[in-house]
């Protein structure tokens, strides 16, 4: 499918001329390969040039396959020069956060413990990627196990848009190569907050998808239950394009949903015009920081102006469900531990190591009252759901967050959840988001805002993330000197 054919306005950049194809989105840059101004290749040296250029200073790559990845640019030119189209992602530069199964590059997950491991297979996201034509540049730096901090033997990846300012985590480096224009697409992971955190942070676009659209099959787990699989962008249409790659059932992983799977950039054009998005600004003015609830009512306004009808709604308490993840979190990170803590405790560095402490000390008196709270919230989120289409709120309460900031939040599970009151309960409830570039807080630094909607809503999601990039430039804005 061509991206004409599915009815995707490219923006407002002519994919024939000269621009620097540093700057087109995933969806672009396919067009452009389909209309034989640009290959593979020129793409691939293109994001690789880049990368020699900025990554040293910006540390989002764990490893990088130049030598690979131009082989198969190679390859994939050669395939399409031979009249065979394998979609929009064939010949298209892109990058995985390191937390994938792969033979042909090390798979080190954030820490040392796997430093002498092979994994057993491949990872079923990778495998579709492959079987769709990207060109693989390399994996992504991130957090230790998936989780809150660094490794001891990891350099923390930067924020192009401000150095004394946090990425989010866990997928960080994704949302910083994709801010540099060092890849066209990632995948990534989400638990807590995962993607959208660095996706709001570092103003690109986010999916975290319904808990078991993608397989998890050679994923490693921070905490299975919670644990989701999604595609990191520029924009709408570009993790549009990508979901519908690295979605659907897989016989490797029991718990991935077998529902169809839509092709998401099929009506992506289609508007918003009378969908019921609604928004509970009573917990914003809580929660949130000024900038945040200033940027938040900004979208609503757009969106307001695209045709949607705004429904105040209110947002079932979380207290009880954010208590229950980081209990939750830490028993399930416990088990995908146990082989290797507390008898390697000595390469673990501290946060995961203490996550892990904490795992083991809880009782199962504490998981099922985890467990009740996480069900009775997702009962309470879907009656919301219900009555509207959408669901409108922050990314993150703080805008900007700096380094500063943060390192405030110290090891206290709740200190920490206090920057994901707006993502974690979604993860425990397994419901779908997208986050979208919102604009710059005061300080420079992007600000992101959400969508939430029903299960299996993603398609939905992206068309309605389509209409608001349609008409905002926050998701082309390209970091300063970059």
């Amino acid at each position: 499918m061509t991206a004409s054919s599915a009815g995707i306005s490219v923006g407002h950049e002519d994919v024939t001329t000269g621009a620097d194809p540093a700057d087109l989105g995933l969806v672009e840059a396919a067009a452009a390969l389909r209309a034989g101004t640009l290959t593979s290749r020129a793409l691939t040296e293109t994001m690789l040039a880049r990368i020699a250029r900025l990554d040293p200073s910006l540390h989002a790559y764990a490893h990088v396959a130049a030598n690979a990845a131009l082989a198969r640019a190679d390859a994939m030119d050669a395939e399409r020069a031979a009249g065979l189209d394998r979609g929009p992602l064939h010949g298209i530069p892109m990058a995985l956060k390191d937390v994938f199964w792969t033979r042909t590059m090390p798979a080190r997950f954030g820490t040392t413990i796997f430093d002498d491991w092979t994994p057993p297979g491949e990872a079923t996201v990778l495998a579709r990627l492959e079987a769709a034509g990207a060109v693989l540049l390399g994996t992504l730096t991130l957090t230790e196990g998936v989780y809150a901090g660094y490794h001891p033997t990891v350099t923390e990846p930067l924020n192009p848009w401000g150095a004394a300012h946090w990425t989010g985590n866990s997928s960080s480096g994704s949302g910083v190569a994709l801010a540099a224009r060092l890849c066209f697409g990632s995948v990534g992971t989400d638990t807590g907050g995962s993607i959208r955190l660095p996706s709001a942070c570092c103003g690109v676009t986010g999916l975290k998808p319904t808990w078991g659209r993608v397989s998890r099959h050679g994923v490693f787990p921070l905490a299975a239950s919670l644990d989701h699989v999604g595609p990191m962008a520029r924009s709408a249409a570009d993790v549009a394009a990508i979901l519908s790659v690295i979605a659907g059932a897989d016989p490797e992983d029991p718990t991935a949903s077998v529902m169809p799977v839509p092709d998401c950039l099929a009506g992506i054009d289609g508007g918003i015009a009378g969908l019921r998005i609604g928004i509970d600004r009573h917990l914003i003015a809580r929660r949130a920081d000024a900038e945040v609830a200033a940027t938040v009512d900004a979208a609503a306004e757009i969106l307001a102006g695209l045709g949607a009808e705004l429904v105040p709604v209110e947002f079932p308490e979380t207290q009880d469900v954010l208590t229950g993840w980081a209990v939750e979190c830490a028993v399930e990170a416990a088990l995908a531990h146990a082989e290797t803590y507390p008898a390697r405790k000595a390469d673990y560095g501290e946060r995961l190591s203490s996550l892990l402490a904490r795992g083991q000390r809880h009782s199962a008196f504490d998981l099922a009252r985890a467990q009740e709270a996480r069900r009775a919230f997702a009962g309470k989120l879907s009656s919301m759901m219900a009555g509207i289409d959408l669901y409108l709120c922050p990314a993150l309460p703080v805008a900007g967050p700096s380094l500063a900031f943060m390192d405030t939040l110290g090891e206290d599970p709740a200190a920490i959840l206090a920057i994901g009151p707006f993502t974690a309960p979604f993860d425990s409830a397994g419901l779908p988001t997208i986050t979208l570039p919102g604009g710059l807080s005061a300080a420079g630094i992007p600000v992101g805002v959400q969508l939430a909607g029903p299960a299996f809503s993603e398609a939905l999601l992206c068309r309605a993330g389509h209409a608001f990039q349609s008409v905002t430039d926050h998701h082309r804005r390209r970091p300063p000197g970059l």
